[in-house]
């Protein structure tokens, strides 16, 4: 194994391992052509010929690493021929860990290998054993010392409000003026996706994370995770619980609780919140994959016998052609798989849609409405701005107490109780400053507010007779709070409208006029002797004198 035994030998085979700590450096640097072209001018000078080279893109604390265990491999299967000469570039190259490089010293040893560097001198007498553990103790401090630096310098970065890891889709890291370093920045059109799904599963739009996952999986701006050009469910629900996409920045590993970024948000954190409050709500059965735009109702219209959902599918007759269905397979309903054509029911439907469209005429009441209602909250919103500032004031002196009471304790667990009270307080401080950067402010004018919402209002059946299929389905949620039932019998019952179309109801069914005499029931003899008394007590009621001035 030592130099002295190596020059004596007949065998002037070598072979060179290279190695760089991670992927990124193999490819923004040339470590690994370096490293192997300082090996090769050694074997140069000792005579040596390299008939291979072995690389590794690994930590050097890892003994487990695919190219030294072919290294090895290689070693042990052309042992019987004489030692082979491993070449290292460095001793920090073959390992930055002492019990690595003991364990590696000795594979390469067994393996029927000679370990040699233009850096250091290897040998089996006390001073080279000395110099060379020494080299490696160096080695692992510099690994720690540089794994230390990394985590102080980036926990600072966090600190300061900045997002010092890898960019998650729909951002990107740019320089931006009045900022140390990089900042993350809107990539469109990625960002407007992601956008578009959060606040969409916010609002119920997305039932569940399945919707989510098919609604990315249609746009084709949005890199996909699979070669199918599908997503993993577990990238939606990362997606969904992280709170960088709502303008924060967190690192629950180092003991920092999400706080206000310098980066904008695509959400609110608002809306974060309601995401979460959704996730940790009641669970939902994820949606078929089999709905299709074929059957929009589907799911959505109940039997009026059993009230369960029904089904449906494509019947094939014997002809071959197909025939589009609706029916219920509750097997104890009186209805079990009794169809329903199903442009017999999309047609009832079609009418019970018909009649949500008010007319012109009230449709510019209700914009005037809304119209008032908008200056209304304007100003109530300027009034409540002194409340939030108060509040925030309360809760900053909430966890200035806290803090002192944390120096004053030396219970571990008192001081944990009162850091996870801390953080909850923080994340209401953010919700506070959001509110209060928004009162008085609004983003949008009335127009870009409300002209999606009184478009709607004004046409859901212009949205439906589209024939969009996702667009049916919002007409379903905005338009009912729940699923309508239908009878085979008597066809749609009375559904449970949403409350802005059972305001339009009311208002277009007032229509009052003076009643007529003829039509009403002839009065009770009850009702007879009431007006006689009341008439006879008038006539005893004595007058009133009038006053004199």
């Amino acid at each position: 194994m030592t130099t002295a035994s190596h020059e004596g030998m007949e065998r002037r085979e070598a072979v060179a391992y290279c190695r760089v700590s991670s992927k990124s450096q193999v490819k923004r640097g040339d470590g690994l052509g370096s490293q192997e072209q300082r090996c090769r001018e050694y074997a140069r000078y000792r005579g040596l010929n390299v008939i291979e080279v072995f690389t590794d893109s690994k930590t050097g604390s890892l003994a487990t690493r695919p190219g030294m265990q072919a290294m090895l491999a290689f070693l042990r299967k052309h042992r019987k021929k004489g030692p082979i000469v491993v070449i290292i570039d460095d001793i920090s190259r073959l390992a930055r860990g002492v019990d690595a490089h003991l364990k590696l010293r000795a594979a390469i040893s067994s393996a029927g290998g000679i370990l040699q560097s233009p850096s250091v001198e290897f040998g089996d007498d006390a001073d080279s054993e000395l110099h060379e553990f020494m080299l490696a103790t160096v080695a692992q401090h510099q690994r720690r010392k540089n794994a230390e630096t990394v985590y102080n310098r980036r926990r600072g970065r966090v600190m300061n409000g900045y997002f010092p890891f890898a960019r998650p889709r729909g951002y990107k890291h740019a320089t931006v003026p009045g900022h140390a370093g990089k900042l993350l920045v809107r990539d469109e059109p990625v960002a407007s996706i992601i956008q578009e799904a959060l606040e969409g599963f916010a609002s119920g739009r997305f039932e569940t994370q399945g919707e989510v996952k098919r609604f990315l999986e249609s746009q084709p701006e949005f890199p996909k995770d699979l070669a199918d050009g599908t997503i993993r469910y577990q990238y939606v629900a990362d997606l969904l619980t992280r709170p960088v996409y709502a303008g924060m920045v967190a690192a629950p590993k180092w003991g920092i609780a999400p706080r206000k970024a310098l980066h904008e948000g695509l959400i609110s954190v608002q809306t974060f919140q309601r995401i979460q409050e959704r996730l940790n709500g009641r669970p939902k059965a994820p949606v078929k994959n089999d709905i299709g735009a074929d059957f929009a109702l589907r799911g959505f219209v109940v039997c009026g016998d059993c009230g369960r959902p029904m089904t449906a599918c494509w019947s094939k007759s014997q002809t071959g052609k197909k025939y589009p269905y609706y029916l219920c397979f509750n097997r104890d309903c009186a209805s079990y798989r009794k169809s329903i054509n199903r442009d017999r029911l999309e047609g009832e439907f079609e009418q019970l849609v018909r009649m949500l469209q008010p007319s012109a005429t009230l449709m510019q009441i209700v914009r005037k409405m809304f119209k008032d209602a908008w200056e209304q909250r304007l100003a109530q919103g300027k009034a409540s701005q002194a409340h939030l500032k108060t509040a925030l004031a309360n809760l900053s002196k909430q966890v200035d107490r806290l803090l002192e009471r944390i120096v004053e304790t030396d219970n571990a667990a008192v001081v944990a109780a009162y850091e996870k009270k801390i953080a909850a307080i923080e994340s209401e401080k953010l919700v506070l400053a959001e509110k209060l950067a928004a009162h008085g402010k609004p983003q949008h004018s009335f127009e870009e507010m409300f002209e999606l919402a009184l478009r709607f209002l004004s046409s859901p059946w212009d949205i439906w007779a589209s024939g969009n299929y996702h667009m049916r389905r919002i007409v379903l949620r905005l338009a009912f709070l729940d699923r309508v039932t239908y009878s085979r019998e008597n066809g749609f019952s009375n559904p449970n409208l949403s409350l802005p179309f059972k305001v339009l109801r009311s208002i277009e069914c007032q229509k009052s006029e003076m009643a007529r005499r003829e039509g009403f029931e002839p009065p009770t003899p009850r009702f007879e002797v009431w007006c006689s008394i009341q008439l006879s007590y008038r006539r005893r009621r004595p007058k009133r004198r009038p006053t004199v001035a």
